[in-house]
């Protein structure tokens, strides 16, 4: 669009709508192209970091590789609003649209009916952007019902319904579709994908039954869960196969799980829907920032990419002290509060956490067939990384022993994992009757959830308070073995929580006196 000063024509101005990511949200980004006389020059503004800047050559480039003239004049690019960051290569894109319009390239005007996003090679073609799937919500959410997105993210955006999604692989094909001289059809949205690489079932462990059993505990009500046992004794395996078991996810947690990647950059090519809960085993050396998320600008880290599904930490006392301590808020609150100079970001993080350990650093420490190496202190150092706090936090806490010789040469095979997961989708359905307003697992219930679903016979208050003496359990620790008590009656299909539930609840809360209390001699 021209304008002048008095009758003189001074410049050119165009303005397109674009978006960049706060956290796992699409955030709206209007960019504004201004082209005026004066020396040529290329400027950006509004907060823009280095991957921005660099955009001028990628835009210089493709420009004039697309047989386009590229303006020698003044070009002022302003990305509003100031005061957000602008990180990435997704405004390549808009601004190049900008400049093609304000050069008069484009003989149309964009409304506000457009959103415009991508990265742009050197020749002009069109390369795929990270959190597609947030901005198409924020794109719905605002009332623009136009996308024009990478040809490979297309089938991404198009999942969310409302927002007409055109995928463009070159910049002359956006120029030629907004000047009229071609059609393009919308995309439509992909297919389901998977992003676990762990496979394998059930009957694929021998013995081991009552892990088994705690596990299937654990994935009925979304309860945390460590295992403690000697090298090879099956924990791994275990806590591999659990994905197998768990219930496919809900559409609105779907739609979560997918964003949460999306923005990460892990989404397989095409895009999809992710209908699997994600399994993440990230190593014991992970940093603070990998596990929780980093930069100036965070993306998510494992706990948050964990989102509904199972984050695995083998060899829990080897992880740092401040990244265990991390997980505190999140396994409680079921999200993860990032603060920077700039102000704060909140991520989901409701997962499952699968804990193993061995129960001392040589890792023989009670079994029947090797002795123990280790000192009383080594012990008591060992199982000193792991503070009470976090401990308190772990519903299920289980012993894995070594397998009976009679037991491993056994070829048959045990119950599958398809059995097991029919078992656990008819309790999770009592589960879903009972949050009538929107389904909760057992384990994430509030206080005031636990008081209304978790009501007690006077026979088994009696015996809940002998428990609580017995055991010394704090209020927390009380909760998560109602909590339980709850998960093991709805597998009994049991509407009142029974003696018998509360006694198999309590086994599963007796590894805090027998290892943390000191008592290695």
């Amino acid at each position: 669009m021209p304008f002048s000063w008095k009758g003189i024509p001074i410049g050119m101005l165009a303005k397109v709508l674009s978006a960049t990511l706060l956290g796992i949200e699409g955030a709206l980004v209007d960019v504004e192209v201004d082209i005026s006389n004066g020396l040529p020059s290329f400027t950006i503004v509004g907060l823009p970091d280095q991957a921005v800047q660099e955009s001028r050559e990628r835009i210089r480039s493709a420009i004039k590789n697309s047989e386009f003239n590229f303006p020698v004049k003044r070009i002022t690019v302003n990305l509003a609003p100031a005061d957000i960051k602008k990180e990435g290569p997704a405004f390549d894109l808009p601004i190049a649209i900008g400049i093609l319009m304000a050069s008069e390239c484009i003989v149309s005007q964009l409304d506000s009916s457009f959103l415009i996003v991508g990265e742009l090679s050197l020749d002009g073609s069109i390369r795929p952007v990270n959190g597609i799937i947030s901005m198409a919500i924020m794109s719905r959410e605002l009332g623009i019902p136009i996308m024009f997105v990478p040809y490979e993210n297309s089938s991404e955006a198009a999942l969310i319904p409302g927002v007409k999604v055109y995928g463009i692989r070159h910049l002359t094909e956006i120029v030629q579709f907004l000047n009229g001289n071609i059609s393009l059809s919308p995309a439509g949205p992909a297919k389901s994908i998977r992003i676990n690489e762990v496979s394998g079932d059930f009957s694929e462990i021998k013995g081991q039954e009552s892990a088994k059993r705690a596990l299937e505990i654990a994935a009925c009500g979304f309860h945390n869960i460590i295992m403690v046992g000697p090298p090879g004794s099956g924990k791994t395996m275990l806590a591999q196969r659990l994905p197998t078991i768990l219930p496919p996810l809900t559409e609105e947690e779907a739609l979560e799980v997918t964003k949460i990647y999306s923005s990460a950059g892990l989404l397989p090519k095409g895009g999809g829907i992710i209908e699997e809960r994600p399994f993440r085993s990230p190593h014991h050396s992970i940093s603070l920032a990998g596990m929780v998320g980093g930069t100036s600008n965070p993306r998510p880290g494992e706990i948050s990419l964990a989102h509904n599904g199972v984050l695995f930490l083998d060899e829990f006392p080897e992880f740092r002290r401040d990244v265990l301590e991390a997980l505190r808020q999140p396994m409680e609150d079921g999200t993860l509060v990032i603060s920077r100079a700039h102000g704060s970001i909140r991520f989901p993080a409701r997962f499952m956490l699968v804990a193993s350990m061995n129960p001392c650093p040589c890792g023989y420490l009670g079994d029947t067939k090797k002795p123990c190496t280790c000192s009383p202190y080594q012990i008591e150092r060992y199982f000193s990384k792991i503070s009470g706090p976090i401990l308190d936090r772990i519903d299920i806490q289980i012993e894995v022993p070594r397998l009976e010789t009679d037991t491993l040469i056994k070829s048959n095979l045990g119950e599958t994992s398809e059995s097991i997961r029919m078992r656990i989708k008819k309790a999770r359905e009592f589960q879903s009757y009972r949050f009538k307003d929107g389904f909760r697992a057992n384990g994430l219930m509030e206080p005031r959830e636990i008081k209304e679903h978790c009501k007690l016979t006077p026979s088994v208050q009696g015996l809940l308070r002998e428990i609580i003496d017995k055991f010394h359990l704090s209020a927390r620790s009380y909760d998560k073995l109602l909590k339980v008590a709850r998960t093991i009656a709805d597998l009994s299909e049991s509407e009142l929580i029974r003696e018998e539930d509360v006694l198999e609840a309590i086994q599963y809360r007796v590894l805090d006196r027998k290892y943390w209390e000191k008592k290695f001699s």
